[in-house]
């Protein structure tokens, strides 16, 4: 079975963000790691080379595919802020009051958290948390 790449590391979330290129997507990721913290409860720790995690969880699909993740994570990219989120109910309408994003699956993409309520992106991150920790709990 084939190993995850992106995996906890001892890399500091700090260095890594004041790598960011970008002024605004590195001052919003500070604000990001603070609000993350307050919401999941755990300190950030580098998921791979650029994801900024919190928490972690382990996953098991019934392919039998299974390994751990982060219970809530986001990585500054070049164009955009990608916020990752289970698939849970409602998730669309809350993501329709949010504000100018894009999303797929499990990824959302925001240029700048100017341009989105910080309290529906609360709401949607507590949401995500709640789905993960109740379909994997802690064994």
């Amino acid at each position: 079975m084939a190993e995850n790449k992106t995996k906890n590391t001892e890399a500091s979330v700090e260095d890594f963000i004041l790598k960011v290129d970008n002024d605004t997507r590195r001052d919003d990721s500070f604000k990001i790691v603070d609000l993350f913290k307050k919401i999941s409860g755990f300190e950030p720790k580098m998921y791979g080379p650029t994801i900024v995690g919190f928490g972690q969880y382990n996953y098991k699909y019934d392919s039998g595919h299974q390994g751990y993740a982060p219970i809530a994570a986001f990585s500054p990219r070049k164009d955009s802020l990608v916020f990752y989120f289970a698939d849970f109910e409602n998730r669309d309408a809350l993501l329709d009051k949010m504000g100018k994003h894009k999303s797929g699956k499990a990824c959302v993409y925001v240029k700048k958290l100017e341009d989105i309520d910080m309290g529906i992106l609360e709401e949607i991150t507590k949401k995500s948390i709640d789905y993960i920790t109740t379909k994997y709990p802690e064994k």
